[in-house]
């Protein structure tokens, strides 16, 4: 099988931190979204960059890649070490098998336990069947939604793999394409069952089921909690001093929001059905300050600066670091 350099597809060092490596991912997951990328080959980058994101996202799982990297170098044939036993190596659960959305290399290092890709039911024959009938596997493919599709009902066309019989008995994959729609308020990691759509059974058993589970698509500015929507909103130090409205981005469009004088770094506001839509409603925005300093000072400011200073000469930032709570 083929070496994997997860780095490489994400473009990032092989030392950067969790904070750049999702940024990265962010930017090409929506670059290579399949519904509105104009790249040719944009289904398979997507799923490229996400298959390093299961990877390099996940503080086990990267550490355990770090290892087999000293093994493997991009592009090259690639076989694990002797006695190679990674967490994933041996995980319960359905059985990944060809055809998914993750690679050989993903599956073989790590399994199908987990991510996304296609799963097999590890259910057996039907008890109302004769023993020349079984059901139809199971199928459980990613649906990747941006956030703003999450506002309304939406149908959107999926193309997954199933396994067909020939006469011989004989199973081959067979590409199957649908027209779903997607129920507006879903949330990351739900599940939805299309009854029937799954594998056809095999003698008279009935076909297997196909299971979308949903996952939400980084947002370059919003950060998903549960329905509520996080943003970090970059504060000039004199709009925290002297407060300000400042325009703020939502999934609807832009508001107008208050910030109050005296403002501090971290703190949060909270904007009311802002967030992500639920059956009954919509969560909520919160808005986190950030305090950002101007990248270079100038001769002009500096006296305003130490003026500010000797204002405040007793003020003591970190007077309580290092008290215990």
């Amino acid at each position: 099988m083929e070496f994997k350099d997860y780095y490489d597809i994400l473009g990032v060092d092989e030392k950067a931190d969790k904070a750049d490596i999702k940024k990265a991912y962010r930017k090409l997951a929506r670059k290579y979204h399949p519904d509105v990328s104009s790249e040719h080959d944009a289904e398979k980058q997507f799923k490229e960059v996400s298959e390093a994101w299961e990877v390099l996202g996940n503080d086990e799982r990267r550490a355990e890649y770090d290892q087999l990297k000293k093994y493997g170098s991009k592009g090259q044939s690639f076989e694990p070490p002797p006695g190679w036993q990674g967490a994933g190596a041996n995980r319960g659960g359905f059985e990944f098998h060809e055809g998914g959305d993750f690679s050989d290399f993903f599956a073989n290092i790590f399994g199908g336990g987990f991510g996304g890709g296609q799963r097999r039911s590890t259910r057996g024959f039907d008890s109302s069947e004769d023993f020349n009938s079984s059901r139809g596997q199971d199928v459980e493919i990613d649906m990747p939604v941006f956030l703003e599709d999450t506002l309304k009902e939406e149908s959107k066309t999926i193309q997954y793999q199933l396994p067909k019989y020939d006469q011989t008995g004989r199973v081959e994959q067979v590409k199957k394409t649908l027209k779903v729609k997607i129920p507006k308020g879903v949330s990351n990691g739900e599940r939805i069952r299309l009854k029937g759509q799954g594998g056809p059974g095999y003698g008279k058993g009935a076909s297997g089921d196909l299971y979308l589970r949903i996952k939400l698509v980084p947002h370059p500015h919003f950060d998903a909690v549960g329905h509520d929507l996080h943003l970090t909103l970059p504060v000039a130090p004199w709009e925290a001093a002297l407060g300000a409205k400042i325009k703020v981005p939502t999934l609807d469009g832009k508001i107008n929001l208050t910030i109050a004088p005296g403002s501090q770094t971290g703190q949060r506001l909270r904007v009311k059905e802002k967030g992500l839509p639920t059956r009954k409603g919509r969560g909520d925005l919160f808005v986190i300050l950030k305090i950002v300093m101007p990248e270079s000072s100038n001769k002009a400011s500096e006296p305003l600066w130490q003026e500010l200073q000797a204002n405040h000469g007793d003020f003591d930032p970190r007077s309580k670091l290092g008290e215990k709570s």
